[in-house]
């Protein structure tokens, strides 16, 4: 945490030095010791602090300055401090102003010059005001602070990619909370987009784009190295499988990512069905400590960069990332997983980030609490976030188009689900318009057989209604089917002729020697959190087996 600040403020450049040198020779230790030469530098120095999230535990003011008096000063200063001590160099014929300014603005203490010894006649009397101030002030947030309204997108986008990469931060709703508008104009120089956001060592970004964001909070960006003996694109639990099993034995590993490790796993809220975690564990938590376990065996981690494509150069793989990097490695790992699926339903893209989202939005859970929320879909990652929303929302309604849940949910969630009062399920429905002016107000469900309208308020929708394979940066590199699914294994010969060496391929490997592919990226694979984690762990093995061929 930032220390908080005593700033001295006198004209005289002699007692200024003074007051300086003895401030800090006995307070530096616990507080920032600054000096300002006039009452309207000081204004300057308080409105800059007040911007930047720090506090002023104490302002020591002369008196006499001719521009601004110190109790001029104080009057200012105050209400953006209002809980720092005040305390006035007063000269002898000063008295009655000192006296004065008790009234007028709640003066702590006034101290005679000369001050010294300061022993005897300065420290006694700040200590005292210091501690007093210590044991009642409120401690200002010393983190990344995210300036924006609810119902903006990049707002949105900013916040979730903070809460995925588990980086904390504080919001300030510039719409609710007239200090914060204020605070977010000073920070933004009268730029006009949002958010704006504060970091606590002082740099201010507007509206920034996420690899330079991540860059800033000190999420690792940038490869460390051009060559590698393994690079793994996709950082869901098969990437991190693999990122743990190449690091843990001996090869150079990289793991690109870009947008936070764990994938779609990340964002559940609970996973009840994963081997050797009775009470279940968050998608946040399994990706926290595969990260933690992939980083301490020597697995790099680079997050918040895209991969554009892959090229093959004889044995070597060239990975091309969109800022312009190009990583090369003898095997690559192809874990890239999903993206989810947009819907053409009016309403939906005007909204998405501001009521509308794709996935849970924990980040958003708080901001909806005590309001009705709808879930869309019926699969595992719905039922999830449906229990999820029911802990804080006055109701969460799930709109599922098929006739059942039991079709795509496990029965342990759907149990969960009947048990919950306030979750409704409407199943053979669906949604055909989303409307509102300037946030989500309203949803129109529709019966998939009936044919039947309803319109109901909502606050937010946020959507579960499956996924497409993020693969379109392996095209015309692997095979892959007319969904983008990769061919791996026996399927490469089954349904390609792209095969050219003499042995078989490998069990995950694609029609490329030497490139794999694992988890839900792959044609076949069993979408599950444990079964990704298995193919990202056993395609390791085959690495191994692939580079002795080489």
């Amino acid at each position: 945490m930032a220390k908080p600040v005593i700033l001295a403020v006198d004209d005289d450049p002699q007692v200024l030095a003074a007051v300086r040198r003895d401030l800090r020779s006995h307070y530096s230790g616990d507080y920032r010791i600054m000096a300002a030469g006039s009452g309207a530098e000081g204004l300057e120095v308080v409105e800059e602090l007040s911007a930047a999230g720090q506090t002023i535990a104490a302002f020591l003011v002369d008196q006499r300055m001719p521009s601004m008096t110190g109790t001029q000063f104080l009057t200012k200063a105050i209400p953006t401090f209002p809980e720092a001590k005040r305390l006035l160099l007063t000269a002898y014929a000063d008295t009655e102003a000192a006296i004065q300014a008790i009234n007028d603005v709640g003066l702590d203490h006034y101290l005679m010059k000369p001050w010294t010894p300061a022993e005897d006649k300065l420290y006694p009397v700040l200590d005292d005001a210091l501690d007093d101030w210590q044991a009642t002030a409120t401690k200002p947030y010393d983190g990344v602070r995210v300036f924006g309204t609810v119902w903006s997108p990049t707002t949105y986008e900013v916040k979730a990619f903070l809460a995925r990469n588990a980086v904390p931060y504080q919001f300030l709703d510039i719409e609710r909370d007239a200090d914060a508008a204020t605070t977010a104009a000073q920070l933004a120089k009268g730029a006009s987009e949002l958010p704006v956001v504060a970091l606590p060592d002082g740099p201010v970004f507007i509206n920034p784009q996420t690899h330079e964001l991540a860059a800033a909070v000190g999420i690792h960006t940038a490869p460390q190295s051009p060559f590698y003996d393994l690079v793994i694109v996709g950082g869901g639990p098969a990437g991190l499988a693999a990122a743990v099993y190449g690091a843990s034995e001996g090869l150079a590993t990289a793991m690109i990512e870009r947008h936070a490790p764990g994938g779609q796993a990340g964002t559940s809220s609970r996973i009840e069905n994963y081997l050797g975690f009775p009470k279940g564990l968050s998608g946040a938590d399994l990706a926290r400590r595969a990260i933690a376990q992939a980083t301490r065996l020597g697995a790099e981690l680079v997050t918040a960069v895209e991969v554009d494509k892959i090229e093959i150069e004889g044995p070597l793989k060239h990975i091309h990332l969109s800022d312009g990097q190009t990583l090369t490695a003898r095997a690559a790992l192809i874990a890239s997983g999903m993206t989810v699926r947009k819907l053409n339903v009016p309403g939906y893209e005007r909204f998405e980030g501001a009521g509308v989202y794709y996935g849970a939005a924990a980040s958003e859970a708080s901001i909806y609490k005590d309001r009705p929320v709808y879930v869309i879909g019926g699969a595992n990652s719905a039922g999830q976030a449906a229990v999820m929303f029911s802990k804080t929302s006055s109701k969460v309604t799930m709109v599922v188009r098929g006739p059942r849940l039991e079709d795509k949910m496990s029965q342990y969630l759907v149990d969960q689900i009947a048990g919950i009062e306030n979750i409704e399920v409407l199943t053979h429905t669906h949604v055909v318009e989303v409307l509102g002016e300037g946030q989500v107000e309203s949803i129109t469900l529709e019966g998939v057989e009936s044919g039947e309208r309803e319109v109901r308020d909502a606050s937010a929708i946020f959507i579960f209604v499956g996924a497409i394979p993020h693969s379109q940066f392996a095209t015309g590199t692997v095979a892959m089917n007319e969904k983008g699914f990769i061919y791996t294994g026996a399927d490469v010969v089954t349904f390609t002729n792209e095969w050219k060496l003499n042995r078989d391929p490998f069990p995950l490997e694609t029609s490329q020697p030497g490139v794999f592919a694992a988890g839900d990226v792959r044609e076949g694979a069993v979408r599950r959190v444990a079964s990704a984690v298995g193919e990202g762990s056993v395609s390791v093995s085959f690495v191994h087996r692939y580079l002795a061929t080489v």
